[in-house]
């Protein structure tokens, strides 16, 4: 028996989100098929959290075991012969039968995008949320310093969520100006509650529209109470960037090496 790791981009936009669901097209779903075409075995590929439908990814990881001597190398050019071009193995690698890609996952990084300007975009509609009302930058930064460290994230989690444990770790949040209008939010933490970005930005959103105050954002995090926070986030702006399973810089130079 062999466990094989797969880096994952994709585009998310056609997909009922990552996990397999009856009666709706999944990422898990296709490349599983996939997989069993090149193997023919059937497998169970795991990753490392699920993604909501309309979310993209570009370093998704998940692995699968399985009996096939297909070199390691064949897996990719392989898979990529048989997947639709919005779903794309960017690197395939052996590991050791111990890895699990979800509970070995020490940090995920999500990038959210938003166009901020008048005139929406054709071309990036299925990734990015337009907004056309100026946004004080300042001032959702400021806000965003409020969810560093180790917190229950209760207020930003999704109503139908069974977490049983609201606390997380968020080691980075950082809004950034690019060309033409974009704003990223790059957020880094120990692990993400369901809609938990999403929930983050429609709120941070707030801020910059002068809703609230950077203060009012601190009381409705430590409120634990996801009725005082704002709007859900749009699917369609989020990203997941990158996981990570070892902090040591070495590991990580090797990760994204992959």
């Amino acid at each position: 028996m062999r466990n094989i790791k797969l880096l994952i981009e994709y585009d998310g936009t056609n997909y009922h989100g990552w996990q397999v669901q009856p009666n709706a097209l999944t990422i898990q779903e296709v490349i599983e098929k996939k997989i069993e075409v090149l193997t023919q075995e059937r497998v169970h590929l795991i990753a490392s959290g699920r993604t909501d439908g309309g979310v993209h990814a570009l370093g998704q990881v998940a692995n699968f075991k399985t009996s096939s001597p297909i070199p390691v190398e064949a897996f990719c050019r392989g898979l990529n012969s048989l997947l639709p071009p919005d779903i794309i193995i960017k690197a395939a690698e052996e590991v050791d039968l111990q890895f699990h890609a979800q509970y070995g996952a020490k940090r995920k990084t999500y990038r959210y995008v938003i166009l901020n300007g008048e005139t929406p975009s054709a071309i990036f509609r299925n990734y990015s949320w337009h907004l056309a009302m100026p946004l004080d930058l300042k001032a959702m930064q400021k806000a965003s310093g409020f969810l560093l460290g180790k917190k229950d994230f209760s207020s930003f989690q999704g109503a139908d969520a069974d977490t049983e444990d609201p606390m997380r770790e968020v080691f980075r949040a950082e809004w950034a100006t690019k060309e033409e209008n974009f704003l990223h939010f790059d957020i880094e933490a120990d692990g993400f509650l369901k809609h938990m970005v999403r929930n983050i930005v429609g709120t941070l959103v707030d801020v910059g529209k002068g809703k609230m105050t950077e203060g009012e954002f601190s009381r409705i995090l430590e409120a634990r109470d996801r009725r005082q926070a704002g709007i859900t986030a749009p699917p369609q702006g989020l990203f997941l960037l990158e996981v990570k399973y070892c902090l040591r810089k070495s590991c990580h130079v090797q990760a994204l090496m992959l």
